[in-house]
């Protein structure tokens, strides 16, 4: 039976995923439906990034995973149909795809969207795309090979001599918080030597724990997620809410006489002696 994913940030307050999975069973009737989640954040790529990439990687070969995230950046729309790591991702062509893949996959093609004002119906072109695609037709019969495919790059840590620093990408629904800083990355820079964690007000964790038990209760811990990211919680008790952290802030910059957003990414910094 085919699989597709479906994760979005539309949320599930009203009828529009329950539309879109109705789309996807009358194109294709035998299809098995999987959600990831529908409440990605649509200005947040690093996030959106982060859940896709690590909910995907357990999925079996030849799903289909569907991304609607941020559909009306611009008002010329193309989707991206691409094949990575033995499964199929399809999404809006606004740069979320590098962030997944870390890299713009060889074999993909751009769907343009014909004539489509609302959700439901780019969903409905998208929904005969992928049904295509699980009639086994080859990419190039459903897309446009050689057009323009949008990249964005995941932010990487910046790294110094006797020092590493992350950005804040995610908070999940415990508030603890999670940094762009692997594991690989962490003992590559570390070499051996000795490192304290330092975050928001001065707060300083010694030692990575293997998980929460390794700390008393109302305690700050520092350890590496299932994901392989630098977490930072508190044994039963909530890290960002205390410790004032957040994923991003939004600002309003003056340039001159006009205001416009810019994004700020709260920091955990790792000395090494």
């Amino acid at each position: 039976m085919p699989l597709l994913t479906l994760t979005t940030d539309i949320g599930q307050q009203d009828f529009i995923v329950g539309a879109v999975k109705g789309q996807m069973f009358t194109a294709t009737p035998n299809l098995q439906i999987a959600d990831i989640t529908h409440y990605l954040p649509h200005d947040n790529f690093a996030h959106a990034a982060y859940i896709c990439k690590n909910a995907f990687a357990y999925y079996p070969d030849n799903t289909i995973h569907l991304i609607l995230l941020n559909l009306f950046e611009s008002t010329t729309l193309h989707f991206v149909i691409c094949q990575y790591n033995h499964q199929f991702i399809v999404c809006p062509n606004n740069g979320i795809i590098s962030m997944i893949t870390e890299q713009t996959p060889e074999n993909s093609v751009v769907l343009p969207i014909i004539n489509a004002t609302n959700t439901l119906q780019i969903t409905q072109q998208v929904a005969t795309a992928i049904q295509k695609l699980m009639n086994k037709e080859s990419l190039e019969n459903i897309g446009t090979k050689g057009l323009n495919i949008i990249e964005k790059s995941m932010m990487k840590p910046s790294v110094g001599e006797k020092w590493m620093e992350g950005q804040i990408i995610f908070i999940d629904n415990f508030d603890n918080v999670i940094v762009n800083i692997t594991k690989t990355e962490f003992e590559k820079q570390r070499n051996g030597r000795k490192y304290s964690i330092i975050f928001k007000r001065n707060e300083t964790v010694q030692l990575f724990s293997n998980n929460y038990a390794d700390v008393k209760e109302g305690d700050n811990l520092a350890w590496f997620n299932s994901a392989g990211y630098l977490e930072i919680a508190i044994n039963k008790g909530k890290a960002a809410e205390l410790y004032g952290l957040e994923n991003y802030n939004q600002n309003m910059v003056n340039h001159g006489t006009a205001y416009h957003n810019k994004w700020f990414y709260q920091v955990v910094r790792i000395i090494f002696e």
